[in-house]
């Protein structure tokens, strides 16, 4: 008897048309997924990917999306929970930018302090947190009550969020920010079954960078470790709070820090028991 083919999932990814995304919409498009693109740009990529992998029985569709709008992820989200049948399985919380090469978190130069521009604060922090919230909901919506798993959320951070990142500290700040994110809300979403997880990559050669020059001088990682750590998190409806680093050839489970202290942890306890801070 022949085995069954795969189930066919509706996979969400913003910041879809380059760099990481593209490399994930790339993975979900070969395998046979409908994948839905969210980012500013990207008609002739989503079409090319739909061209290329037509024989996998995929789809790629494409949505004009800035991902710091609440109005705008809110729309995309409806569309395509709409348009793939009233679900939505998979949210690759993705869309990410740097800091434009010089931080403004600081400038001791500055005869009066200028405000700091927030855009990564807003693309990488808030933009992923509307995207968390509205995968859970369309998740929670459309899943197959009682299946081990009703959707899986990935969010995008860095390995700038585990260790001091002096270059780029609104950058780093954000991810750790993601990072926290993750685990702190996966309890919430434990009772219904959807998972959400994190990778923090160590350096992908993509055009996050602001110059190309950069990678010539760093240790790469390859994009197939991290589609590897993608497919871990997606393929184990287990594993939830979780956060993966991505270096080298290798995907490595980075836990949360130990508690401190018995009192640490009774107020930890405390605090989820009361349901309130």
């Amino acid at each position: 008897m022949a085995p069954n083919p795969p189930v066919q999932k509706s996979v969400v990814i913003t910041g879809g048309a380059s760099g990481i995304g593209l490399a994930m919409a790339e993975h979900f498009a070969s395998a046979g997924h409908r994948v839905a693109i969210l980012d500013l740009r990207g008609v002739d990529v989503a079409a090319d990917l739909a061209t290329r992998h037509a024989g996998s029985g995929g789809t790629v569709t494409f949505r004009q999306c800035d991902v710091t709008s609440w109005k705008e992820q809110s729309a995309a989200f409806a569309d395509v929970f709409r348009e793939h049948g009233g679900k939505i399985d998979v949210v690759m919380a993705n869309a990410g930018i740097s800091e434009g090469g010089v931080t403004s978190a600081v400038d001791l130069r500055e005869e009066e302090p200028s405000e700091p521009r927030l855009g990564v604060v807003n693309v990488n922090l808030i933009g992923v947190i509307y995207t968390v919230k509205l995968a859970a909901h369309y998740m929670n919506k459309g899943g197959q009550r009682g299946a081990a798993s009703r959707g899986t959320i990935v969010c995008t951070a860095s390995n700038a969020g585990l260790y001091p990142f002096p270059t780029a500290p609104l950058y780093a700040a954000t991810k750790a920010g993601v990072i926290a994110l993750v685990r702190s809300l996966a309890p919430h979403l434990a009772p219904v079954a959807i998972q959400i997880n994190a990778l923090a990559p160590a350096v992908l050669e993509t055009n996050i960078a602001p110059n190309k020059d950069l990678f010539k001088n760093m240790r790469i990682t390859p994009m197939s470790t991290l589609i590897r750590g993608v497919a871990q998190f997606v393929d184990d409806p287990k594993r939830t709070g979780e956060v993966a680093e991505i270096h080298g050839n290798h995907v490595t489970t980075r836990h949360p820090h130990d508690i401190i202290d018995e009192d640490s942890a009774y107020n930890l306890r405390t605090f989820w028991g009361l349901g309130y801070a």
